[in-house]
């Protein structure tokens, strides 16, 4: 599927007016839950290994900080578009609110591959990219975080450059940080963590025993190989998993923590060629005959045509934006639970608050703190969405707006905004 059929700002604001519908919603509130509050384009010089200097395009969005400090990741990748970066503002304040973080949504983006870049580059970008967003970032004002080919050493740059500019150490600047500098124990796996919490929750409601459950993966970066290997653990058989380059699947189930080490070794970094498996395409993956389906990736992937070939009963999204509306509608015809995004993939935006409120308070909890409490988040807030779901015979991704909107709205009229 072309990009360009479904721009993702349109779709984050369908999302929300068809919530904001469904509750009543003043449109007053709708008028500015449309907007952003403010987003700042950059143009990045960046003097290159052989010589040249190349110009790279960056964006920092605000969505809407009422309730809060704006708070989202800064991807690297080619194809970043300013809509995108707005759109992925919007769905972060949604998912800080579904779960009942302080925050408001932000979201950056560079229109670069980072893969083509040297060490020094990528550094040079990243110091220069934080200098030139530097006016609307803090962490009382909007806190970055990794995203899409962002790591935690590009985190660890981010904080050493906003710290030069300030004139003291401030690690509250960003979350996803190396640990040595602030960064919190369990961030590396806690989106992966909380979407096992809510698919577990998930699976209660419907009955399924993990010991007979098949599960597919589309995605298998940080959180999908996480997701994997979690999913594994619980019982679950994992039979299809996919990359960029393509994907795997073996009947009898694999092995997830091969495949993490089969991909480091493997030249080309992918799953593909994996001994044993046989190769299938990423929409395979999708429509393979599964109970649990996680994308993963990239937006966009399940559109009707594809949801019409979905065999799982349950859809946990990961990725950000991966089903289109009329995706929706088709799994939401079919029975099938869609745990939507801004809910599924929240334990990454969860753990990055507890990094933030152990850098302000400068005292750390141990890893079994992080996770207890990262637990208790996500099964409450699933269950308040499951119940939104029921009480208002809406399918989950409306149930999961509805929440984070009324508290949004009751944020916005205490400040007098509306």
């Amino acid at each position: 599927m072309k990009k360009e059929a479904y721009n993702p700002l349109k779709v984050a604001r369908q999302q929300m007016a068809n919530a904001a519908k469904k509750l009543n919603l003043d449109p007053k509130m709708v008028e500015i839950l449309k907007e952003c509050e403010r987003v700042i384009e950059v143009s990045i010089p960046v003097k290159m290994d052989d010589g040249s200097l190349k110009v790279f395009q960056g964006w920092r969005s605000n969505h809407n900080t009422a309730i809060g400090p704006a708070k989202g990741g800064v991807r690297y990748h080619p194809d970043v578009t300013l809509d995108e970066v707005k759109a992925l503002s919007m769905w972060m304040t949604y998912k800080c609110n579904v779960i009942g973080l302080p925050y408001g949504g932000g979201k950056g983006g560079v229109a670069v591959d980072p893969r083509k870049l040297s060490p020094r580059e990528l550094e040079e970008l990243t110091r220069n990219y934080v200098k030139a967003i530097a006016p609307i970032i803090g962490p009382e004002k909007d806190i970055p975080a990794p995203d899409v080919y962002t790591t935690p050493q590009i985190m660890g740059w981010i904080m050493d450059e906003f710290s030069k500019l300030k004139g003291y150490n401030a690690p509250g600047i960003t979350t996803g940080k190396p640990i040595i500098l602030g960064g919190s124990l369990g961030r590396d796996k806690a989106t992966a963590m909380g979407c096992l919490f809510v698919v577990k929750e998930a699976a209660k409601k419907l009955g399924l025993d993990f010991k007979k459950t098949r599960v597919a993966i589309q995605g298998f970066g940080n959180a999908g190989s996480f997701a994997a290997v979690f999913m594994s653990e619980l019982g679950c058989k994992v039979v299809a998993v996919s990359d960029t380059k393509g994907g795997i699947y073996i009947e009898k189930g694999i092995d997830p923590q091969k495949v993490i080490e089969f991909k480091a070794a493997n030249k080309d970094k992918t799953v593909v060629g994996f001994p044993g498996a046989k190769t299938i395409t990423n929409q395979e993956v999708l429509t393979a005959d599964v109970d649990i389906l996680i994308p993963a990736a990239f937006e966009n992937q399940i559109n009707a045509e594809i949801a019409a070939n979905v065999k799982a009963k349950i859809v946990a999204e990961v990725a950000n934006g991966p089903t289109t509306p009329d995706g929706d509608a088709v799994l939401f015809e079919k029975g099938v639970l869609v745990i939507p995004d801004i809910l599924a993939s929240a334990g990454g935006v969860t753990v990055s608050y507890f990094e933030w409120v152990q850098n302000l308070m400068n005292f750390y909890w141990p890893l079994e703190e992080v996770n207890a409490k990262l637990e208790r988040i996500m099964v409450e807030s699933f269950n308040n969405v499951y119940n939104m779901h029921q009480e208002k015979s809406v399918d989950m991704r409306n149930a999961a707006f509805m929440v984070a909107i009324n508290r949004i709205a009751e944020a916005m009229k205490a400040r007098g905004w509306v």
